[in-house]
């Protein structure tokens, strides 16, 4: 907190900016973009986080992949002969930034955590200092409550076999829920139940096993508590339940929204935890 927001002479922060984006947000990202990979990539040495990509390389895959433009109008990098009307990539990259959409910046970040998985600690960094409502989990531009949440998400992913259908699931249902343009909530719960599912069917060695069945086998077998199968039998019955999820909506249904889907993806995250943990 600087010295005039303790003062109370300039406001401090306390809500997460959900839609929108502060100057000091966009300018935090903007800077840590430039630090982290176009200064690597103009010397030309590498970093940890652009390893060996060339800049040519790089602005390629920005003109063709994310503003899909065709590449024989792309400026070059390093051309020959420079007039007084010559704009570098990153000029116009940078002309673009300032005057586009929030939600096309967020686009554009998201993009090249795409190509340079390393970006993730340092935007989540800025995203955290301006109040931002969005994190970085798994490669995913996430709304989040809280660092909680994400911590939960994160350490299930983590904790997953990479080639496991458990964790597949949970990435599943994390990209479905963060979508921006076309969000599938009743999706994103089915994933997020499903990954609870498939550990399982792992502790049980029983790829068959239903998820209501496999806790109640993993009450008598291996000490699940029998509180914490009920509350989770409850949760599963409740994708029964609720229309459009495991089952085809019915007149009068209302299908679940973001609200719903995030509580189940963070409490599935956690149950997961928890028996990768504990039960294992």
């Amino acid at each position: 907190m600087t010295f005039s927001q303790r003062m109370g002479i300039t406001p401090v922060k306390t809500e997460l900016e959900k839609e929108g984006m502060s100057d000091e947000l966009r300018n935090g990202l903007w800077t840590c973009f430039l630090l982290s990979i176009v200064g690597p990539l103009k010397k030309g040495h590498g970093s940890s986080i652009v390893g060996r990509i060339s800049e040519e390389y790089f602005y390629s895959k920005v003109w063709i992949s994310f503003f899909k433009n065709p590449i024989d109008n792309m400026p070059d990098v390093n051309p020959g002969y420079i007039s007084s009307r010559y704009k570098y990539p990153i000029d116009i990259l940078r002309e673009w930034y300032y005057k586009a959409e929030w939600y096309r910046v967020f686009d554009f970040i998201e993009f090249t955590v795409s190509v340079f998985l390393g970006l993730v600690q340092h935007y989540n960094t800025v995203l955290e200092d301006e109040m931002s409502a969005y994190r970085f989990i798994d490669g995913v531009l996430t709304q989040i409550n809280s660092e909680e949440e994400v911590a939960e998400i994160e350490t299930a992913i983590q904790n997953l076999d990479t080639t496991s259908s458990a964790r597949q699931h949970l990435r599943r249902s994390l990209k479905l829920f963060s979508d921006r343009k076309n969000p599938d909530y009743p999706n994103s719960i089915k994933e997020s139940v499903s990954s609870v599912e498939s550990v399982v069917q792992n502790l049980l060695g029983d790829e068959k096993a239903t998820l209501g069945a496999g806790l109640r086998k993993l009450e008598k077998e291996q000490g699940l508590p029998p509180t914490l199968k009920k509350a989770f039998s409850a949760l599963y019955g409740y994708t029964s339940d609720s229309g459009g999820i495991r089952h085809a909506m019915s007149v009068g249904d209302t299908p679940p929204g973001r609200y719903e889907a995030r509580f189940m993806l963070v409490t599935c995250s956690a149950f997961v935890n928890y028996l990768i943990t504990k039960l294992n």
